[in-house]
Order: C-alpha cells, then sequence, then structure tokens
C-alpha cells in the first residue's frame, strides 16, 4: 500500500478527534451539566424525605457530574492536538471510565430497587441499605479500574505527546483481557441483571392483571426500566465491541494492514462518545422515577419566582 493511502486512513482518524469528538463532548457538557446541576440542586432543596431510590438516583447524579467536569479539558486537548501534563491525562480517563462503569451499576441498583418496591409495597426499603450499597459501588468500580492506570501510556515523543486513549495503550494482549474482564463484570452481568429483574416484574405484572390499579401503578416503573435497559444496550454495546475489536486490532499475531488498523479506529472513535451519552440522557430518569420529582421541582421553582416577583413589586 502507498504511503499517501496509509496517511490519509489515519488523517480521517485525526479530524475525526479534532472535530467530531470535541463537538459530541461539547454538546454533552453543555446539556448533562445543565441538566445534572438542576437535578442535583433539585433533591438537595426539594426533597425532604429521601427513599432509597432517591439515594442511587442522587449517586448518579454525582458520578455524571464528576465525568462532565473532565470534558472541557478533554474538547480542548482534542481541538489543539496537545495535552499539558500526565496527571490531567490519566485522571481524565480514569474518571470516564468511572462513570460509565458506576452509572450502569447504579441504575441496576435502581431496578432491584424498583422490583423490591412493586413486590413488597408496604416494606420500607431502609435508606441505610441504600447508602452501603452506594458506598460498595463506588469502591467497587475504583478497585475495578485500578489497572486502567497501568495499561495508560504517559506523554512521550514515541506517541507525539498525546494523551492515548485505553484502547491505544498498554500490552494489547494483557490490555485485551482486561478489556474482556470490564466488559463482562462491568457491563454485560449489570445489563442481564436489569434484564433478569424485568422479567421478574413482567411475570408479577401478568399475576397481578386482575388488579387493575395495581397494574396501572406498575406500568411506569416497568416502562421505565425497560427504557433504561434499550438505551444502555444502544448505546454501550457498539462502544465496548469496538473497544475490544480496536486492542485485538493492534496483537501482532493478527498482522493487519495499517489502514485496515485506521478504519477500525475510524469506527471505534464514533462510538465513544455515544457510550458517554448517558451522562446527558440520565436526568430523563430523574424526572421520570422517584417521589414525583418533576412536581417537586416545578413547585420549588414557582415558589422562588413568587418570591422575586414580589420583591420586585
Amino acid at each position: 500500500m502507498a504511503v499517501n493511502d496509509t496517511s490519509d486512513c489515519f488523517l480521517t482518524n485525526r479530524v475525526l478527534e479534532k472535530y467530531y469528538l470535541s463537538t459530541m463532548y461539547s454538546l454533552e457538557f453543555i446539556v448533562g451539566a445543565i441538566a445534572n446541576t438542576i437535578v442535583v440542586f433539585g433533591y438537595i432543596f426539594c426533597l425532604k424525605k429521601w427513599k432509597s431510590c432517591n439515594i442511587y438516583l442522587f449517586n448518579l447524579s454525582i458520578s455524571d457530574l464528576l465525568f462532565l467536569c473532565t470534558l472541557p479539558a478533554l474538547v480542548n486537548s482534542y481541538s489543539k492536538d496537545q495535552w499539558s501534563e500526565d496527571v490531567l491525562c490519566h485522571s481524565n480517563r480514569f474518571l470516564l471510565h468511572a462513570n460509565l462503569y458506576s452509572s450502569i451499576l447504579f441504575l441496576m441498583a435502581i431496578s432491584v430497587d424498583r422490583y423490591m418496591l412493586i413486590k413488597y409495597p408496604f416494606r420500607d426499603q431502609k435508606r441505610k441499605t441504600a447508602v452501603m450499597v452506594s458506598v460498595a459501588i463506588w469502591i467497587g468500580v475504583i478497585l475495578e479500574l485500578l489497572p486502567l492506570l497501568y495499561f495508560l501510556e504517559p506523554l512521550a515523543a514515541s506517541n507525539n505527546y498525546k494523551c492515548l486513549d485505553y484502547a491505544s495503550s498498554g500490552d494489547p494482549v494483557t490490555n485485551l483481557i482486561y478489556s474482556l474482564f470490564l466488559t463482562v463484570f462491568g457491563f454485560l452481568i449489570p445489563l442481564l441483571t436489569m434484564c433478569w429483574f424485568y422479567v421478574k416484574m413482567v411475570r408479577f405484572l401478568k399475576n397481578r392483571r386482575e388488579q387493575i390499579s395495581s397494574a396501572l401503578t406498575l406500568e411506569k416503573p416497568l416502562s421505565l426500566l425497560i427504557l433504561a435497559m434499550v438505551i444502555f444496550s444502544l448505546l454501550l454495546t457498539p462502544y465496548h465491541v469496538m473497544r475490544n475489536v480496536r486492542i485485538a486490532s493492534r496483537l501482532p499475531a493478527l498482522n493487519l494492514s495499517e489502514c485496515t488498523k485506521g478504519t477500525i479506529i475510524s469506527v471505534y472513535i464514533i462510538t465513544r462518545p455515544f457510550a458517554f451519552l448517558n451522562s446527558a440522557i440520565n436526568p430523563v430518569f430523574y424526572f421520570l422515577m422517584g417521589d414525583h420529582f418533576r412536581e417537586m421541582l416545578m413547585a420549588k421553582a414557582r415558589q422562588l419566582l413568587g418570591r422575586l416577583t414580589s420583591r420586585g413589586k
């Protein structure tokens, strides 16, 4: 293959990183930061009685905000094609993956919580248990991602002082094993757990079909769990598939051509922003799930607006 053809393959990747990733991450930051900030302040100032589901949703919003705070640096680096230091690069990658895997775990916890609430409506879902589960999720995700810091390569002349993404760093053999581990335990098992509780809720609804009022009450959380599973499947599956394909393409045994590798990188780049789009979409669940969060937030907004109006007179 001609040198020009090979350079054209990787030129496409540089264009995608500079314009596509910068644009997508900018949009995610704007939408996600506004929506999640409203949610956090809404929970702090509007919610008087916290329940287990609220605790999981609040932690989900904190996870999203931590990730969103890394996006300005990410956008700046891709647009200028340079990073200032290793610490910023590695902390950014770590938080990015921490949000990815904590989000689905918290949504999994919500699915379990909703099932327990549906099956045992008069049993109090203890807040202490929700706090302990939330702490366990954070600790578990941090421990799960510690090997990531080993695979991330430092900024060096060999990589033009670029902050290489996780799939482009480290030894491809060991990295592929770790990536498959994350795919199975960080993505597939939580998603299958959500599906399992969804099936259990469907069966429960069928057994309670004759009780119309109960069925109508259960219809909303069930449809939201289905929506959560569909969204996570559509957003995260292409990313995990292409991440593993990207790492596998670096294996010397496969001996892939440079242009083939470039095409794989291009597809992988396209899937990345969609995997983290959940940070901007998650606030939908805050408005639709839980204790009439939207109504409480609107009531608080009208109250503040009324105060401002009365002061202006």
